[in-house]
């Protein structure tokens, strides 16, 4: 096997912790919507470009997540072998969905308790745990649903599907050679042709197309598979798995070029101009609109995947350990930030201060707490173990400890 197949590539991680991190600003900053879009709270202050970043950053930070995973999970498969991949993914995304659902999804239901109270003037804290906790009464009911949580669940869903389709393949070693053969050639083909983006999201448009909102759907709602979401994120995933056959075919998609930047700008600028026709149903050209908005938001989420891992390529491609401890402390992050920054937004709602510094207080002092506790709590602990693969020292706590015995 390549050499560098067994080697960590910091600007990789780097990329996979940027989609977490992306995500807790992402759900910061949907309080500060100017129209009401059913989120837990709406803040006093509010603005038209929050709409802008939620828009772009919902097309594509999920599907660079599954990317990355797909890519990681071909190394940890070909590197541990396929009993010890599958025992790794149940510690690392079984264990983690069913208890975090157990303990967050409470906390969840509270924040939106407390951010309906809130909308009335009143916020009452011991009243909203209360009821947050109550909603696990209604069990089985509704159970594994209605959190942020459903990405493990999908996480899950398409590694199954990714392994029997594998061990299907692998029956006939002449279909096995041919089809990697295939694989290999389309996707290297796809890579340096400047047409690849274009045969990318046409594809992912159709998908798109079959969504029940204009963007990608959110499927927290039910556990019964939303069949496009599937696809697409599986797509991504796919495609890390089979990048990762050849590493020097990500480095390749991800080159950074005039086209690609314009390509990028020219995307997200219609996605945004395109989706006022969202809301007029009754507009003459509504279905066009639709139409060309369902590209372009597909060729936004391909082109901002491979513009984001070019520039992370470029600034990461050195070993950095604050780097590492960000990337390690990533996956906890995501994990529990959403009961935070719910909770967080509740207390600043009312405040008289600009949205811009109330989202910025919100996403650092979640990611601030949140880091304290994994280095606290969890790098060092079983709970790391679970998360990462390993125990590692604490870094924040032990760095503090040397400095009050000196």
């Amino acid at each position: 096997m390549h050499q560098q197949h067994h080697q960590r590539l910091d600007y990789l991680d780097a990329v996979r912790a940027f989609a977490l991190l992306l995500g807790i600003v992402f759900h910061a900053c949907l309080s500060f919507s100017p129209i009401y879009i059913g989120w837990a709270v709406m803040d006093i202050s509010t603005s038209s470009s929050v709409l802008a970043f939620f828009t772009v950053s919902h097309s594509f930070r999920m599907e660079l997540f599954f990317l990355i995973a797909g890519f990681f999970s071909h190394m940890s498969f070909h590197r541990n072998g396929a009993i010890p991949f599958m025992k790794s993914r149940f510690t690392r995304i079984a264990i983690p969905f069913c208890v975090g659902w157990f303990i967050l999804r409470p906390l969840i239901v509270s924040g939106w308790i407390m951010g309906g109270a809130s909308l009335q003037g009143s916020v009452d804290i011991i009243a909203g745990l209360k009821g947050g906790f109550e909603s696990l009464q209604s069990l089985p009911a509704g159970i594994f649903t209605g959190s942020h949580l459903w990405f493990l669940y999908y996480m899950l869903l398409i590694t199954a599907i990714a392994l029997v389709v594998r061990q299907l393949i692998a029956m006939s070693p002449k279909i096995h050679s041919r089809l990697n053969s295939l694989c290999d050639s389309g996707v290297i083909w796809l890579a340096d042709s400047r047409a690849g983006l274009l045969l990318l999201a046409l594809p992912t448009a159709v998908l798109v197309w079959n969504m029940s909102t204009w963007g990608m759907d959110t499927p927290d709602k039910s556990l019964i598979p939303h069949l496009p979401v599937l696809v697409v994120y599986g797509g991504f995933f796919t495609l890390g798995w089979i990048l990762h056959r050849k590493v020097d075919l990500i480095n390749r998609f991800a080159r950074i070029s005039v086209l690609s930047v314009v390509t990028a700008v020219v995307s997200v600028s219609a996605v945004l101009f395109l989706s006022k026709f969202q809301t007029q149903p009754s507009h003459p050209q509504f279905h066009v609109a639709h139409v060309a908005y369902v590209f372009c938001y597909a060729l936004t989420m391909w082109s901002m995947v491979w513009i984001t891992i070019g520039v992370f390529m470029r600034i990461c491609n050195k070993p950095r350990k604050t780097i590492r401890y960000i990337a390690d402390s990533s996956y906890w992050l995501y994990l529990i930030h959403l009961p935070i920054v719910v909770w967080l937004q509740v207390a600043f709602a009312e405040l008289p201060m600009h949205w811009s510094l109330k989202l910025f207080a919100i996403s650092m002092l979640t990611v601030g707490f949140s880091v304290l506790l994994y280095d606290l709590f969890v790098r060092s602990t079983i709970i790391g173990q679970i998360l990462n693969g390993q125990k590692r020292q604490r870094v924040i706590f032990r760095l503090g400890a040397k400095t009050s015995t000196q």
